[in-house]
Order: C-alpha cells, then sequence, then structure tokens
C-alpha cells in the first residue's frame, strides 16, 4: 500500500519544468531553496550552487560572443584587405592599357600581381580564341587546348576551386596543391567563355571547394576586360 502511494505521487522531469516555468515567482516565495540547491560543476570540481552555475553558464555564453565577434571583424578585414589589393590590381591594369603594352607586358602584370599581392605560387593564361594581330598566335597563351578542357571551363557558373581536375591533365604543375580556375568572357557574350585564367598554390588549403568567389570573379573579370582588346 506505501508503494502505490509513492507511486501516485511521482511527478516527471517535465512536469517539474512545466510547474516552474507557469509559477516563475516559485523561488521568489521559496528564496532559500537558492542556497540549498548545489549543482554539479561542469568543469568536474565537485558541486556548485545554483547562482554560481548560472554564472559560468553566462560566462561560456560571452565567451562564445567573443570569439564570433573576433571571427567576425578577421574576415572584414580580410575582406577590406583583398578589396584594396582588387582595386591596386584594376588601376594597374587600366594604367598598362592606356599606355597600349606589348601582350607579353599584360601576361606578366597578370602573374606578378597574382604571385605577390595575392599568395598565389603560380598563375596560367589559356586563351583559345584566335588574337586580332596574328602574330601573338605564337604566344604561349594562345596554345591550342583540348575542347574538352576548354568546354569544361565554359561550364563552369563560378570559379573552380579545389584539387587538380582530370580534365586538366598535363596541363598543371604537379607541385601544386590546390587550384582556381577563372573562366573568361568578353562584356558581350558570357555563355561562351574565350579563356581561363588558373592560379595555383603549393597550399593545399589555399582554395578550397565551397569557399567564396566573389573576388576570383571580380579579377576575372578585370583579367577578361584587359584582354579583350587583343581578340
Amino acid at each position: 500500500m506505501q508503494e502505490n502511494q509513492t507511486q501516485n505521487i511521482a511527478i516527471s522531469d517535465d512536469e517539474v519544468s512545466s510547474y516552474l516555468r507557469s509559477h516563475p515567482h516559485f523561488f521568489e516565495q521559496h528564496a532559500s531553496l537558492l542556497t540549498e540547491m548545489f549543482l554539479p560543476s561542469p568543469h568536474g570540481s565537485g558541486a556548485i550552487s545554483l547562482a554560481e552555475r548560472q554564472q559560468l553558464a553566462q560566462r561560456d555564453k560571452i565567451r562564445v560572443l567573443e570569439i564570433k565577434l573576433a571571427n567576425l571583424i578577421k574576415f572584414a578585414e580580410e575582406n577590406d584587405s583583398i578589396s584594396d589589393k582588387i582595386h591596386a590590381f584594376s588601376i594597374k591594369l587600366m594604367n598598362n592599357q592606356a599606355c597600349e603594352q606589348h601582350f607579353s607586358t599584360l601576361q606578366n602584370l597578370i602573374a606578378q600581381s597574382m604571385q605577390h599581392d595575392f599568395s598565389v605560387t603560380q598563375t596560367q593564361l589559356h586563351i583559345w580564341l584566335p588574337p586580332a594581330d596574328s602574330a601573338l598566335a605564337e604566344d604561349a597563351a594562345f596554345k591550342p587546348v583540348n575542347e574538352a578542357f576548354s568546354d569544361w571551363c565554359t561550364a563552369l557558373s563560378a570559379p573552380f576551386c579545389g584539387e587538380k581536375p582530370a580534365v586538366s591533365a598535363g596541363l598543371i604543375d604537379a607541385k601544386l596543391l590546390s587550384l582556381a580556375f577563372i573562366p573568361l568572357y568578353k562584356a558581350q557574350d558570357k555563355k561562351r567563355a574565350f579563356g581561363v585564367l588558373i592560379l595555383g598554390s603549393k597550399d593545399s588549403q589555399r582554395f578550397k571547394p565551397g569557399m567564396g568567389t566573389m573576388y576570383l570573379e571580380r579579377a576575372g573579370d578585370l583579367v577578361s576586360t584587359a584582354l579583350a582588346t587583343y581578340l
């Protein structure tokens, strides 16, 4: 009989939680309970009071927020730095165009900017449209590539980042562990790429699948515009 009575008055954790939520003034009316309640320390060092546990929980939340804020500031600073470099790159390209420099000068400018300003190990430029000046056809940038590769580049909706794709076999230095393939388009034709700018790095984490490509796209637009005058 005693056991049955005990079972009848037993309540679940959910019922306790529900009761406390529906009676928010419970602990005001029973304040002494707060000083009598002790919980296991989250750091495994015995028991602590409810108030201490709340303080620890609050500190943990603040610490998480501080880390998130620090990361946001870091990303903002990195984006500002990249934006400044893209701006400087665009000015270099405009100055080059204004001076009507030779095609090889433009290639060197692109390679040096990518390597020095954007920490890229190596750059490659491949163009499969014929140049306006037939003398440029002998330049390495206009060396024919297989159609499967040019079709793959054209099919990209955004720069490709990651390990070397099989379709680029024979084009990429084995020492490059991560790459970005940036398709190049004429302003009036965004459906068919006329070439590709390849950025390669010895760092396997430099260009990763899923990374943001906004600045790579901007660099591609700038290079495309600069190259269009030679096509």
